[in-house]
């Protein structure tokens, strides 16, 4: 079960992660079969699910999303949590909005995500 200060803790590292641009460090929060999904899968990996199994996909994805986007950041809005799953508002510097949705396993790793956005 999942507690505020875990979520918190997750919430700044993650950003973090990300704001770092340090790929190895974004997937350490997540297990080898990760599952993500999200609309920009489709339109960027021809993926029409919009779902990547695996990290080493979601890693080849989000490789190509950083070099599209070298200064991209993220800032950090709203840390929502629930039993066994988080929920980030966050914005980037590309001018979108995003809800993130992260469900855990039992060791504190994400095992699937959905990234919502304002705008697609």
């Amino acid at each position: 079960m999942l507690n505020k200060d875990f979520a918190h803790h997750f919430a700044d590292d993650w950003i973090a992660s990300w704001n770092s641009h340090d790929l190895d460090r974004i997937m350490s929060h997540y297990t080898d079969d990760f599952e993500m999904t999200s609309p920009f899968i489709g339109s960027r990996m021809g993926i029409p699910s919009g779902t990547i199994k695996g990290k080493t996909g979601v890693r080849e994805y989000w490789a190509k999303s950083l070099a599209r986007f070298p200064d991209l950041k993220f800032t950090l809005r709203e840390v929502a949590y629930s039993l066994n799953s988080i929920a980030l508002y966050y914005e980037s510097s590309i001018g979108k909005k995003a809800v993130e949705w992260f469900l855990f396993n039992e060791s504190g790793l994400v095992v699937k995500a959905i990234a919502h956005y304002n705008e697609l």
